[in-house]
Formats: structure tokens, C-alpha cells, sequence
């Protein structure tokens, strides 16, 4: 850390300290300040101690991530012209910890009671929790008249499974992509935070489906291959001898999906772009299509046929399934600059956010080398599970009917 941070932390520290008389509460504000006024005077000064060392902590971490951010910035700026990257490009350090003190197990109940109490008393409206399934179908419904039909987990798996061997993926790649996305026993309406079996907890992010693709990730695929896809659902909708019923389904699709790629392409193709309508109405209906038994597996394995191919163009022909997972997971050209051989030996801070840092306990504390090594023991542990047992024999019965047909 620098000189002048570590300064103004200290000073900062010391100010909070001098206003503050013994069991005064003063050198706190808001629900920290409100909490300490119900403590005894011995428990105020433990509380008050605990919170001040939070404080110069959370300094610390937000002075390293502006390092992180400032120092990734100049790596890009070095890229864009043709330099090369060398060690003195990253940042070879991880956040610093918490070492001040800890609260009683007594206190910490009570302070985290009282955090809840708080929450439970904001003013209606006031949303906590990131969007969800329930929100991406009833935008897809109100936006484009959209609902997206629910088809048998091992149907969804058998759909996808052909769509990846005629795209030129392999079973060892989506499986294992697969059972480290979702555990080895995801379902295709399977957000991130959710338990796809008992459906508890809440969403940490957009990330959706076997893939786990994100709001603009959808977005994105869908500028890309949307027009691709509105023609295949009406090359079945003409299909000889098809029921009338399942015609005017898949007609039904296409126009939806029309209506979601004119919205999609009302904004220019960039990331940031398709982030900031991830975050409307509008956006969060087009994320629906995973859920899709026709059109969910062609996204999302289009989306890892895509990875593939960059990974191809690269200089890795025959990439294994760990190594495109972390493609996957940190992005196409963000996992590839991680595979080489100085991004290999650097911490993970350089190549994730901050949230997505600090949210992913895979990532954490981690080298890219060490995260790989990582990815690769989570898929054979979530191999075994049931999920990825089905997800392969299906593969192999595809694989067999194939064999069978020739």
C-alpha cells in the first residue's frame, strides 16, 4: 500500500477515536450508532473497537481494488497497442485480510439480529434480492408474449446433447462444464444461489441453465444468432405431418423471439451495452429463452461452441473441458489471457471484478494455475452426481443412435 493511503487511513482511524468518549457511541453513525446506544458500557467499547477496525480494514480492501483497477486499465491500454504483457503488468497480491478484533459470539448474535430487524422495518418496495425466474418469465410474457415451454429434464439433456455433437462439442466438455456449473445436478431452470432440487436460497446472479449464462450473455448470443434461431423454429413449424398444435407453438416462438432481437439490436453490440439492458424489463424477458426446450439448448451450446472456437483460433485446437470452463467462467478472451504463461502465475484479483471475486469461493485466493487445478478437481467430484450421470448416458444413447443411423 502506499505511503499517502496508509497516511490518510491512519488519520482517518485517529479522528474517530479522539471524538469518540468512552461508551459514547460517537465515532459511530446510523444503525452502528443506534445499535451501540442499547449496549453496556463495556460492550459499546468492544462494539466500537470491532467497528473502527472494520472501518481502516475496508479501506484497505477498497485502496487494493482501486489498484487492481487502476493497473488492468493500463494492461489494456498495453494491448490495444501491440506491447507486451509481462509480470510488472498485474498486481502479484491478494486483498488483505481482517486481523482486528472479533465480536463475542453474544454480540455478534445481536448485532446480526438487530441488522435484521432493520431490514425487515424498510420501506415497502425497497428490493434486496437480484431478479429471479419468476421475474425473467413474467417480463418474457409482459414484454413479448413469450412463455417458454417446459420440457423433461432428460428431453432438455437429449436436445442439448444433439445440438453439442453436431456443433462439434464432446460429452467429456458439456458434461463437465455442466457439473461444475451446476453441481452435477442442475435443472434448465437453474438460477445461481438457487437449489435446483429443494429451491431454496436467492439468486447471486443472472446465471441460468446448464451453461449458467448471464442476462447479457443471452442478450449478446441472441444479437448474434437470433435471426439463425427465428429461422429454425419456422423450418419446424413447416415440417411435414407436425401437429397443428405444436405448428402454431413453434410460430408463436418465432415472432416472440423477432420481437426480443429487435429490442436486442435497438442497442449497440458491446458488452457494457448488453449489461445496462440486462438491468430493464425488457432484458430480463430475452433470459427466459434458457428455459426454452427448443431454443435453450441451441443457446447455450452455441454460447460454448463460440468459446470453443476463439480457444481454437488461439492456439488451443483440442481445449479440455477445465480449461474451457474457465473461459466460461472469467469470459472468452479473460480465460485465455489467464492461460498463458505469465497470466498462469497471477492471483485471480487481476481477472475478475471485484464482486465476482468476491463472491466465488472457487476464485478466491487463488493463481489462474491454481484455479484451473481447482476447476478440474470440482468437475470429477460433481461428476459423480446424479445430473451428470444422466447428462452422460444420454449423450451416449445420442451418440449410439447416431452410430446406428450411418
Amino acid at each position: 500500500m502506499q505511503f499517502r493511503t496508509l497516511l490518510t487511513l491512519i488519520v482517518s482511524a485517529l479522528a474517530l477515536i479522539v471524538v469518540s468518549a468512552p461508551g459514547s457511541a460517537r465515532s459511530l453513525t446510523g444503525d452502528a450508532a443506534a445499535f451501540a446506544r442499547t449496549l453496556s458500557p463495556a460492550d459499546q467499547r468492544a462494539f466500537e473497537s470491532y467497528m473502527l477496525a472494520n472501518i481502516i480494514h475496508r479501506s484497505s480492501k477498497n485502496a487494493f481494488w482501486r489498484k487492481v483497477a487502476s493497473v488492468r486499465a493500463k494492461r489494456k491500454k498495453l494491448r490495444r497497442a501491440g506491447h507486451p504483457i509481462t509480470r510488472k503488468n498485474y498486481v502479484n497480491a491478494f486483498p488483505p485480510k481482517y486481523k482486528g478484533p472479533k465480536l463475542s459470539k453474544s454480540l455478534q448474535r445481536r448485532w446480526s439480529a438487530y441488522l435484521a430487524k432493520v431490514k425487515r422495518k424498510k420501506a415497502p418496495g425497497t428490493r434486496d434480492s437480484l431478479p429471479g425466474v419468476k421475474d425473467f418469465l413474467a417480463n418474457a410474457r409482459k414484454y413479448y408474449g413469450f412463455s417458454p415451454e417446459r420440457i423433461p429434464e432428460r428431453e432438455f439433456k437429449t436436445r442439448y446433447a444433439r445440438e453439442a455433437l453436431s456443433h462439434g462439442l464432446t460429452k467429456d466438455q458439456v458434461v463437465r462444464v455442466y457439473a461444475l456449473e451446476t453441481g452435477g445436478f442442475g435443472t434448465a431452470d437453474m438460477q445461481a444461489g438457487i437449489h435446483p432440487i429443494s429451491k431454496k436460497g436467492k439468486p447471486i446472479s443472472s446465471a441460468l441453465g446448464y451453461a449458467q449464462l448471464l442476462t447479457a450473455n443471452s442478450i449478446g448470443e441472441l444479437v448474434k444468432h437470433g435471426s439463425s434461431f427465428i429461422a429454425r423454429l419456422k423450418r419446424l413449424a413447416n415440417e411435414p405431418g407436425l401437429n397443428p398444435k405444436r405448428r402454431k407453438h413453434l410460430l408463436s416462438k418465432a415472432e416472440s423471439l423477432r420481437k426480443m432481437l429487435r429490442h436486442a439490436r435497438s442497442v449497440p453490440n458491446r458488452w457494457s451495452r448488453h449489461v445496462a439492458m440486462a438491468r430493464t424489463g425488457r432484458g430480463q424477458g430475452i433470459h427466459a429463452i434458457n428455459i426454452d426446450g427448443d431454443i435453450g439448448p441451441w443457446l447455450q451450446v452455441i454460447k460454448l461452441k463460440g468459446i470453443k472456437d476463439l480457444a481454437k483460433r488461439k492456439g488451443h485446437p483440442n481445449i479440455q473441458s477445465h480449461k474451457l470452463e474457465l473461459m466460461n467462467l472469467a469470459g472468452p478472451s479473460t480465460g485465455l489471457e489467464m492461460m498463458t504463461s505469465v497470466g498462469l502465475s497471477m492471483p485471480t484479483v487481476n481477472f475478475f471484478s471485484r464482486r465476482g471475486y468476491e463472491r466465488n469461493s472457487i476464485v478466491r485466493g487463488n493463481t489462474s494455475r491454481e484455479l484451473l487445478e481447482a476447476l478440474k478437481k470440482r468437475m470429477d467430484i460433481n461428476s459423480k452426481n446424479k445430473g451428470a450421470i444422466e447428462f452422460e448416458e444420454v449423450f451416449d444413447e445420442v451418440m449410439g443412435r447416431k452410430r446406428a443411423s450411418r
